[in-house]
């Protein structure tokens, strides 16, 4: 009864991590559709913060996601020259 499952849970760790690292190089499917977004940004807010957000987005027609997509381009401008 103590044995553990050979299926692989949710979060497991791949077997191989430098296949799986290179793995993520590759452009998924999604990303490429989407308008080529690559990279995932994670910040800590404070639930109340969160739910404001949340609100304006819904208030606006809008997803949280486009919207600070929006809030992120236009506060950070691509500088021309830069390698982006």
């Amino acid at each position: 009864m103590n044995e553990r499952s050979p299926k692989r849970s949710f979060a497991a760790r791949p077997t191989d991590p430098e296949s799986w690292i290179k793995a993520s190089d590759t452009p998924s499917a999604r990303g490429s559709a989407e308008g080529g977004y690559s990279a995932r940004l994670t910040i800590d807010v404070t639930s109340d913060l969160r739910g404001r957000i949340k609100i304006a987005a819904f208030q606006r027609g809008v997803t949280v996601a486009d919207m600070l997509r929006e809030l992120l381009a236009r506060e950070f401008p691509t500088i021309e020259g830069d390698p982006s």
